[in-house]
This record gives C-alpha cells, structure tokens and sequence, in this order.
C-alpha cells in the first residue's frame, strides 16, 4: 500500500514491460483467431430436406431408360466462420438406381459463392422421357420388385471441387443421399418426406 510520501507511478521501463506483456498476449490470442479460422478446415452438411417422385416408368424399347419426374432441396451448410467457398467445377447431381446412373443435372456454376458460415437451398426439379440407363437383367428384377411396392430406392450421388478464402488447395467434395422414395401422382396429397442426412466420402489431404 503506497503511503503518503510514497511514489506510487510505474517507472518508464515498467510501463514499457506492461505494454510489451500486452503486445505478445495479443499476437498469440490473434494467432490463435487466424489459426481455427484458416487452418483448420470444418466439413460441409449436406441433407436432403424434402423430395418428391411423380414418375418413374421403366422402358425396354428401344433401349433401356427410365422415363421420371423429381423434385428435392437440398441444404448444404458451411461451418467455417471465416471461409467462403467458392466453385471451381461445377456442383452436379447424379441420380442412380440399382447402382446404375440414369440422369446427371447442375445444381450449382463454376464460379458460385457459398458464403462463409451460411446455409445454402437448392431446388431441383427435373424430368426425362427416357434416361438412358444400364441395368442388366438384375436391375430390371429389382425394378419389378420396388414397383410393387410403389417406393424406389434412389441414390443422388452429389460432387463439386471448391476453393476456399485464404487457402491454395483446391478441394473435392463428394457425397452420397440415399432416398427411398414413395411414387405419388401429380395431383396426389403431398406424402410426408423424412429428411436424409448426406453421407460425405473421405477428404483428400489438408481438405
């Protein structure tokens, strides 16, 4: 406790301690900030929140194909809080059935922003008179099997290639929804969707 004749003030080689005390504790605690925000890259959720199939018809004449109509959202996130992203391929959708792709659409350009901490919606809708596909014998008996039941099994195997803010390498994102989808008509009461969480396929290296 300073007493009434005492010098109670820093001296100057104190003051300037403090200051550089402050000044290393700033540089690590932003160090640190720059660090989880560039270094440390957070993977992409990826959901499919509603989906809807109107069609979806095998034909045998005179090749191969299935004839469909459908419809979903998909809802991509991206959790890093200082990375936007940003397409360098296109972002494509390809739609399979018994392992076997009948129809491929862009959801997203190249050059499309995803911005840093945000959610992103999708809406596709698409349709083919006859999607060529190839499905063997097997994959005619499955689809024989599934329309007795009126539910398909359909895979959307989803794939883009980004950038990211402040980081050279280039990164593929892929993922797999499946779908187990229920046929309705057009004008059908809309059936209740349960949403699918995406499954994405292991990172390349420092993605």
């Amino acid at each position: 406790m300073c007493g009434r004749d005492d010098d109670c003030y820093l001296t100057r080689d104190e003051v300037k301690y403090l200051f550089i005390c402050f000044g290393v504790v700033a540089v690590v605690v932003l160090l640190a900030v720059l660090l989880a925000a560039f270094v440390y890259l957070r993977h992409v959720t990826i959901t499919v929140e509603d989906a809807s199939l109107t069609r979806f018809d095998l034909l045998t004449s005179p090749v191969t194909g299935i004839a469909y109509n459908l419809s979903l959202t998909l809802k991509v996130r991206n959790p890093n809080w200082a990375m936007s992203m940003k397409n360098v391929e296109p972002f494509v959708a390809a739609y399979r059935f018994d392992g076997q792709q009948f129809d491929r659409v862009q959801v997203a350009a190249t050059g499309d922003k995803h911005p840093a901490g945000a959610t992103r919606v999708y809406h596709l809708t698409s349709s083919s008179q006859g999607a060529f596909v190839s499905l063997g014998s097997a994959g005619e008996q499955e689809y024989k099997k599934e329309s007795k039941t009126g539910t398909f099994d359909v895979e959307v195997a989803l794939s883009r290639k980004v950038s990211y803010t402040a980081r050279y390498t280039k990164c593929k994102i892929e993922a797999v929804c499946p779908l187990k989808l229920q046929l309705v008509k057009p004008d059908a009461t809309t059936v209740v969707f349960q949403k699918v969480t995406c499954k994405l396929h292991k990172a390349e290296k420092n993605c």
